[in-house]
């Protein structure tokens, strides 16, 4: 027999639950607590002043992202587990989504490595002056700021897609379900809007992104807490057997 943990949904859904949490926090940490505080996305040389002022704050905000995105992915192994008495497909689809949302930012996290190395010497190109050193390391922050946009404008078809699969379950709230939905909504109008041209919808920068992370946020407390209802989870997987 499987040990409890790997067949229980109720403790999947609270490790689920816990990681999620852990992904909002080094996620929120590394965006907010480090590069809103040290990059200036018009300045070169304010932006290196202050990467130089604080290479360990840097190196943290880095980590958090690694930190970030791995949970990203366990998280979505978790669920695809979790939604599978609910549809099959549409959880392998909200898998898919993850993988390839959290692996475009886990191939761009070099970019983020590219600064330290430019503006401390340690691996900078020849023939280049400090001032080009600087505008090489801002040009490195800005692809993986657009690398982190194409990972949520795919992360959108996870959110979703899993709130699809929240709504039709019987084993979570529906309220949550309809929470992701209007969550990625607000992620795919941060995303576009980042991707295009300017435009007047950039003037709903922060507040696009409120209702994803309230709703997020509110899943994975969710899932802590509450779990889910572990007898209805294997009424719907058994009914999906015959």
């Amino acid at each position: 027999m499987a040990p409890a943990f790997t067949t229980s949904p109720l403790v999947k859904a609270r490790i689920a639950g816990v990681l999620y949490l852990v992904c909002i926090a080094t996620g929120a940490f590394a965006e907010m607590g480090v590069r809103a505080r040290l990059v200036v996305f018009d300045d070169a040389v304010a932006t290196a002043h202050n990467i130089l002022a604080s290479p360990m704050l840097y190196r943290l905000g880095l980590f958090c992202d690694l930190a970030s995105f791995i949970t990203g992915l366990a998280i979505g192994v978790l669920f695809y587990e979790l939604f599978k008495p609910v549809s099959r497909s549409l959880a392998l689809l909200a898998l898919v989504f993850v993988i390839v949302s959290n692996t475009v930012s886990l191939a761009a996290i070099v970019e983020l490595q590219a600064p330290l190395g430019l503006l401390e010497g340690h691996a900078s190109p020849g023939g280049f002056d400090e001032a080009q050193r600087q505008a090489m390391a801002l040009f490195s922050l800005r692809q993986y700021e657009h690398a982190f946009d194409i990972n949520l404008l795919l992360f959108t078809v996870d959110c979703f897609t899993t709130g699809v699969l929240i709504f039709r379950s019987t084993f979570l709230p529906r309220f949550l379900g309809v929470l992701l939905i209007v969550g990625g909504a607000g992620y795919l109008v941060n995303s576009v809007t980042n991707l295009m041209p300017p435009s007047f919808l950039r003037d709903l920068f922060p507040y696009d992104l409120l209702p994803s992370l309230v709703a997020e946020l509110t899943l994975a407390l969710w899932l802590v807490v509450f779990g889910v209802d572990a007898a209805k989870w294997e009424a719907m997987r058994t009914s999906r057997q015959r």
